[in-house]
């Protein structure tokens, strides 16, 4: 081996061990899975959040480092008087929602004339009715009775990952989950999850809040169908789910004669209304491609700490 060699190859293993080591001291990106600690820990969330003014709805959503993304609604909050969904035209609902880039000074001053508000879903802590499976109840039970994956932590609250032992056709489910508080992050990064109904069809799980409401964000059925509003709530709030879900069906031959469909509730508010789902969508569980068999509920790991409680499913 020649000298030349030895101190080329000297030179590139430095700069290789250089390399590692400034990415191990690369700073991390927080991730905040406790209100507690996000309040102590971060002032931008304790102004991030949900406003009202005479006619008007604002939200207040934390980028990182003391910026934010403020964004104003005609007519109030998603779900809570906004006028876009009225809208004629696209074009016409654009000019309902506004969005600015703002500092901490600024936003103090957008938000003098409007009064925080903390909203709650109204089917939070929906009990199960008379004949429904209860999935997850945060006992060790049903953990150990209705999940084949999936771990319940030290909180009593199943992580994402989880897949039901149980398998569904036409049903409603209940299901409530919280998002953890990552401002730094942006996009799919932000808290993504989602909910395979017959492990088949996502509804889309991911810090949204603040967003336009497209079919990859929360609420929308990944590439097939966009919520008609965003109700994502701002991060580390507890949100609910209700789906009620019509599996396809198919002749004696074994020909499909009609799609799946679904009607999503997202805290509470109509979102989706017998969506045509006309195959699985990305990243379905490949043992679930059989559209005419029963299939479970799988709550996607997409590497976000999601958790999840008060799940219930009525078989239809």
């Amino acid at each position: 081996m020649s000298i030349r060699f030895n101190l080329t190859l000297v030179a590139l293993t430095g700069l290789a061990l250089a390399g590692v080591a400034q990415a191990a001291k690369k700073p991390q990106r927080p991730t905040y899975t406790s209100p507690g600690v996000a309040a102590k820990s971060d002032p931008d969330y304790l102004l991030q959040g949900e406003y009202v003014g005479e006619n008007v709805g604002v939200q207040v959503v934390a980028m990182g480092k003391g910026q934010f993304q403020v964004v104003t609604y005609k007519g109030g909050l998603p779900g809570a008087g906004w006028v876009g969904p009225e809208a004629k035209s696209a074009a016409d609902r654009a000019k309902t929602r506004t969005v600015a880039q703002c500092d901490v000074p600024a936003v103090k001053r957008l938000i003098q004339s409007t009064k925080r508000i903390e909203r709650k879903s109204p089917t939070l802590g929906a009990k199960p009715p008379k004949g429904a499976i209860v999935l997850f109840d945060g006992t060790a039970e049903t953990h150990k009775a209705h999940w084949a994956k999936g771990e319940m932590n030290s909180l009593k609250l199943l992580t994402q990952g989880a897949v039901s032992k149980d398998k569904f056709a036409d049903c409603t489910i209940h299901v409530e989950f919280r998002l953890p508080y990552k401002p730094q992050d942006r996009g799919q990064r932000r808290g993504n999850s989602g909910i395979y109904v017959q492990g088949r069809y996502e509804v889309q799980m991911l810090d949204s809040f603040g967003l336009e409401g497209k079919d990859n964000e929360c609420g929308g059925i990944y590439r097939t169908g966009r919520p008609r509003e965003n109700m994502c709530l701002p991060p580390l709030t507890w949100q609910t789910y209700d789906i009620e879900v019509t599996a396809a069906r198919f002749d004696k031959d074994g020909k499909k004669t009609a799609n799946a469909k679904v009607t999503v509730k997202h805290n509470g508010v109509l979102i989706h209304e017998n969506l045509d789902c006309p195959k699985p969508t990305t990243s379905f569980m490949r043992e679930c491609a059989d559209e005419s068999a029963p299939g479970p509920i799988y709550l996607q790991n997409h590497g976000n700490p999601v958790v999840y409680r008060n799940i219930w499913v009525v078989k239809n």
